[in-house]
């Protein structure tokens, strides 16, 4: 008989500070949500959801940085659900995981305890790959975790909206080249958008945008220079190095 924990890994994130057990195969935490967590604007007693929250990676990397932050973390997958609830055990992080589809209706967010306007901070992490520009995984975990429908986007800034206090910050990635459908999507109900190109190569366009917008927020729409990953000689970047170790944050996350 198989053992179940062979079908599990452990990694260091944040320079060790943070241990997660994942899946081997499937969708495995990485870069993005550490950026993620990186970029999140949140202090000590503020409510913070991390909706699509897989293992936990991105809420519980910022429950590391910001002590006392009172942490939710929503996923759809029971497996990874209990991936998460175990992994924050194991690091000693209060966390409460909540089984449920971030693109439900009002009603059902309401009977998980996730009421409107309870929120002092969302981030997330939407599956974001075309389908018609990616090819989709056959394994279905797999593919839920990274390739978008028509309405992903659209529904999880909704459900974020929802969450949200008046002037709470919403904290997302997405890919690059679906910039326009952000701006749409925070259209309504957001402002005071602040961009954050990262690019995997100094020398090629970005391939993701992190992304910082204020719930009734009037502001003006602010882009970042860009985050570079690798420097022209394709070297680690020392400054993204020390993000990724848990030795500073992005300028999103200030307060």
């Amino acid at each position: 008989m198989t053992d179940p924990a062979d079908d599990l890994t452990e990694d260091a994130f944040l320079g060790g500070q943070l241990r997660l057990r994942q899946l081997r195969s499937g969708h495995r935490a990485g870069h993005d949500a550490m950026l993620l967590a990186a970029a999140t604007s949140a202090g000590s007693g503020d409510r913070v959801a991390d909706l699509g929250a897989g293992v936990g990676a991105a809420g519980l990397a910022v429950a590391r940085r910001v002590a006392g932050i009172d942490l939710v973390l929503v996923e759809i997958d029971p497996a990874l659900a209990a991936l998460a609830r175990a992994n924050a055990a194991a690091n000693a992080i209060a966390a409460e995981v909540v089984v449920l589809d971030v693109e439900a209706g009002a009603a059902a967010f309401a009977a998980a305890g996730l009421v409107p306007d309870s929120f002092d901070a969302v981030l997330m992490n939407p599956p974001f790959n075309d389908p018609a520009r990616h090819r989709i995984s056959p394994d279905s975990a797999r593919s839920v975790a990274h390739v978008a429908t028509a309405t992903t986007l659209s529904g999880w800034v909704h459900a974020a909206r929802r969450l949200l206090k008046p002037r709470a910050v919403l904290t997302a990635i997405w890919r690059a080249d679906g910039i326009a459908d952000v701006l749409t999507a925070l259209d309504h109900g957001f402002g005071s958008l602040e961009i954050l190109p990262v690019h995997g190569d100094a020398r090629a366009p970005a391939n993701r945008i992190l992304l910082r917008a204020i719930k009734g927020g009037r502001g003006p729409t602010q882009i970042h220079a860009g985050l570079m990953l690798n420097n022209e000689a394709g070297m680690p970047n020392k400054g993204v190095q020390d993000i990724l170790a848990g030795k500073a944050s992005l300028p999103l996350a200030r307060a």
